[in-house]
């Protein structure tokens, strides 16, 4: 009887743990580039960082700089692929870089830019399916 118990217990943290795993999305990083030199980026900062390659990524930044006039503050976003294909932009519009501090280490990350490599959109979705499997 003892026996058993130990079986099914087992058994039961067996098939819990890969229960727990839960849903997991592996979005590369993807960079379209238009003809007018504006684009967009998008994929997840853990398939990116965790990805079998050395030139893949995806993230954004803040800087503050201080000048004699006072502050100056902007926002950027860069991505490359797997293929070496890089996107960037840069902003100084206050929603968008809140936007960026929403961001987190497995954030599902997208933005966009204008013809002058403004950014024009920065959005990003922070979910547990975005999180690797532990190893």
């Amino acid at each position: 009887m003892r026996m058993r118990q130990v079986t099914a217990i087992g058994a039961l943290v067996l098939t819990s743990s890969a229960a727990l795993a839960g849903l997991v999305t592996i979005t590369p990083v993807s960079v379209t580039l238009n003809p007018d030199a504006s684009g967009s980026a998008l994929g997840s900062m853990s398939a990116a960082r965790f990805s079998k390659n050395d030139v893949e990524y995806i993230g954004c930044g803040v800087r503050r700089i201080e000048s004699g006039g006072g502050t100056i503050v902007f926002g950027f976003c860069q991505a490359s692929t797997t293929a070496g294909v890089v996107g960037f932009c840069n902003t100084e519009n206050p929603a968008l870089i809140a936007s960026i501090g929403d961001q987190d280490d497995y954030s599902f990350i997208t933005f966009s830019w204008d013809t002058s490599g403004v950014c024009r959109s920065i959005g990003n979705s922070t979910q547990s399916f975005y999180i690797p499997v532990p190893k």
